[in-house]
């Protein structure tokens, strides 16, 4: 729930003004991770396997979309 307060920052902050350049800047979504558009693949796990996924990605500090590239790289490099 909003409260009287926040409506009042959001007001007073209106009314100052906003730097329209620097709300331009601001990107939307999430950034992205070179020139090339990605895609979204679905893929289907058993429980193990993603126990297994978020293990690993927790050990190497990783999210799970990114130790799933990161395997599937050495996946293709160990098929070259």
């Amino acid at each position: 729930m909003v409260g009287d307060k926040q409506i009042q920052k959001w007001a007073d902050e209106a009314e100052a003004g906003y730097d329209v350049e620097k709300l331009k800047r601001r990107g939307r979504g999430r950034p992205g991770r070179g020139a090339e558009p990605m895609q979204v693949v679905a893929v289907r796990l058993t429980t193990a396997e993603i126990a297994a996924l978020d293990a690993v990605a927790e050990r190497e500090q990783l999210s799970r979309s990114e130790a799933i590239r990161r395997a599937l790289a050495d996946f293709a490099v160990l098929g070259a």
